[in-house]
């Protein structure tokens, strides 16, 4: 579970700034060291709340929702490209070949994509469509102190 948990939270980690779910693997992460360290179970009720608050605030209007939808079809289509592996221009260090080119990199790019457009829905569905909100941190504590 040591070893698991953290690859989820390192590669959740690196997914904040790549193309990829962070937030939710950092969550998944956390959720998997809980069950051998207290230093993560007391971060996972705090992971979650961030998570979820941004799953709302990305879907709160249409143009974000607009965004998040084109954003994820673009890594979609950057995997595509990435995986196909073509002949680019040779710019400084960077050609005639990408770097890390071919499905290994394209397929990951594909899959986070995909993920994304999955999450998208989940969260229109969960927050436009039958209209949940994220909870509070009130909520969440004293979800908490029940425990």
């Amino acid at each position: 579970m040591l070893l698991l948990g953290s690859v989820l939270l390192v590669v959740g980690i690196a997914a904040l700034v790549l193309p990829g779910p962070g937030l939710l693997l950092v969550l998944a992460g956390l959720v998997v060291l809980a069950s051998e360290f207290e230093w993560a179970a007391r971060r996972v009720d705090w992971m979650r709340e961030q998570a979820v608050g941004a799953a709302e605030y990305g879907v709160q209007t249409v143009l974000r929702i607009m965004l998040s939808a084109f954003g994820a079809v673009a890594v979609i289509a950057s995997g595509v490209f990435w995986g196909l592996d073509p002949q680019i221009p040779e710019v400084w260090i960077i050609g005639p070949e990408l770097p890390f080119g071919g499905w290994g990199v394209g397929g990951g790019m594909i899959v986070g994509g995909v993920i994304a457009v999955v999450l998208l829905a989940y969260s229109i569905k969960r927050f436009r469509i039958d209209g949940d909100t994220a909870p509070s941190r009130e909520e969440v504590r004293s979800e908490r102190a029940e425990r």
